[in-house]
């Protein structure tokens, strides 16, 4: 079995005023690093998605990582989840969609995973206090709908929202699933309260 994903880090990072992919997470250089790095912990097959204007910043993702560049990123981010889906390998089970403003460890990832086996629903999700999360889980029974999806017509939400009743929830102890480093304040906040074990501190 074959579980990947997929992170997208092409984004202009406009709200945060620089480069999301080279701000530092807890001892490790990059959310890049810590991002790819966690991942690899986790067993899976990353593939990265970068843009023109960060694609100097491969070097800064862990051994073994795939990375591709959406030469047009200003297209939204749905042009980055087509490409990155477009390097999947054909025997994939299952992928994580992630954001690289998203930092999730390792043991999230292997948590859903293993849900995956137990319940192989279309969507596996963390939730806390009734609040879905991220990294979701997308089945690859989902993959021709997922090839499909266009900005006009919601995304990945048009996706999530068709198999919504049959996602399975994973319930999650803690509210870091909720967290979306998409400025400088949310980033400072973040850093300063999640454990250093969620930082690779």
């Amino acid at each position: 079995m074959t579980y990947a994903a997929i992170l997208l880090a092409a984004g202009a990072s406009r709200r945060m005023g620089r480069c999301k992919t080279t701000l530092p997470w807890g001892d490790r250089p990059s959310l890049l690093t810590y991002q790819t790095e966690q991942m690899h912990q986790a067993g899976l097959m990353p593939i990265v998605v970068l843009g023109p204007h960060n694609a100097h910043r491969q070097g800064d993702c862990a051994p073994r990582t795939q990375v591709v560049i959406n030469p047009q990123p200003d297209q939204g981010k749905v042009s980055s989840v087509l490409i990155g889906l477009a390097h999947l390998p054909t025997d994939v089970t299952a992928l994580f969609l992630c954001a690289i403003d998203q930092p999730r460890p390792a043991n999230l990832y292997l948590a859903l995973v293993n849900a995956y086996k137990r319940h192989t629903a279309p969507i596996v999700a963390p939730v806390h206090q009734g609040k879905l999360g991220h990294p979701l889980l997308f089945s690859a029974t989902l993959l021709p709908r997922l090839h499909q999806i266009r900005d006009e017509t919601l995304g990945l939400r048009a996706v999530v929202q068709q198999v919504y009743p049959q996602i399975h929830r994973l319930e999650w102890p803690s509210p870091l699933i909720h967290h979306d480093l998409n400025t400088p304040d949310a980033y400072t906040q973040a850093y300063v309260t999640s454990p250093s074990t969620w930082r690779g501190g």
